[in-house]
């Protein structure tokens, strides 16, 4: 029996230097993950970089001031310093994208897991009410969440996440499908193990490649998502420095001042290309079919 159980153990640290030398092999990957880390280090660090009051308060003697020494992406219409905005709102994108696709991989992984895993009713009564979400186009299903609850912070959470559950319902579903058969589930089932225990222990940790490479690339997904709903106006609210709020209020100065919107439409571009990137490494890093 026990050497059943050590014979179940997977080979943590060689199964993880073993991903990091294929994912290290991808130059695309390695200069996103490069790109990730340096952005994590701005929002992390913003208060130290710049002051928040900065980015909220004017400090400029002119509005629209172009570019220069004193003020690196100039200032906006209010005199506020654009550096300072775009710098702290690293962190609400970041934020946002992260906490949803976090969220909606805890709802979904415990969903997805547990309809894949014991089928029957339950599996046709969740992925119904799922096909039923999914007929909502993602943008107008959280326009209508964000419209009944209110704009701000909080409900914008909230609605991208709704959103983004039942894709991850279903992906989660489809990989412990083909988890569940194999020998090894069988074997833990032999000697006692609870379901639970299975499911935690053997299933989800044996389908963490496509749920870690969905859940990365997702998270681009969820930043693009919320700019888009903070430029209509139903994100974030001023004056809080929300990349999508930047472009909103840009939109008016885009020929009198058409850096408003270059600085933050290039800090959402380059936040989603780094998740993408390095995503799209993991992809390649965690397929078994590539062990060369």
């Amino acid at each position: 029996m026990t050497a059943l159980r050590d014979g179940l153990r997977p080979k943590k640290n060689s199964q993880l230097k073993e991903v990091w030398r294929r994912f290290r092999k991808s130059k695309t990957a390695t200069i996103g993950l490069v790109l990730l880390v340096f952005i994590v280090f701005v929002a992390i660090f913003a208060d130290v970089i710049t002051p928040y009051e900065n980015a909220i308060a004017q400090i400029g003697k002119e509005r629209l001031q172009s570019p220069d020494l004193t003020h690196w992406f100039g200032t906006d219409q209010l005199g506020r310093d654009l550096y300072a905005r775009v710098v702290h709102g690293s962190r609400y994108s970041l934020l946002i994208g992260v906490s949803t696709s976090l969220i909606s991989l805890l709802i979904g992984g415990f969903l997805g897991a547990t309809c894949g895993y014991y089928g029957g009713k339950l599996d046709n009564i969740v992925m119904r009410f799922m096909d039923v979400v999914m007929s909502i186009p993602p943008v107008l299903l959280s326009l209508a969440v964000v419209a009944a609850l209110g704009a701000d912070l909080r409900n914008l959470l909230i609605a991208i996440t709704i959103s983004c559950i039942p894709s991850t319902v279903r992906l989660i579903r489809a990989v412990v499908l083909t988890v569940v058969d194999y020998d090894y589930i069988e074997a833990a089932s032999s000697y006692g193990a609870s379901n639970f225990r299975i499911i935690i222990k053997y299933v989800l940790p044996n389908a963490m490649g496509p749920i870690i490479v969905n859940t990365t690339m997702g998270i681009a997904t969820m930043i693009l998502s919320a700019a888009g709903l903070s430029f209509i106006g139903m994100g974030v609210q001023p004056p809080s420095p929300e990349w999508g709020s930047l472009l909103s209020e840009a939109r008016q100065y885009m020929f009198k001042a058409p850096y408003l919107l270059y600085f933050p439409g290039c800090a959402i571009l380059l936040s989603a290309l780094s998740f993408n990137l390095v995503g799209d490494g993991l992809r390649d890093a965690l397929d078994p079919r590539l062990k060369n």
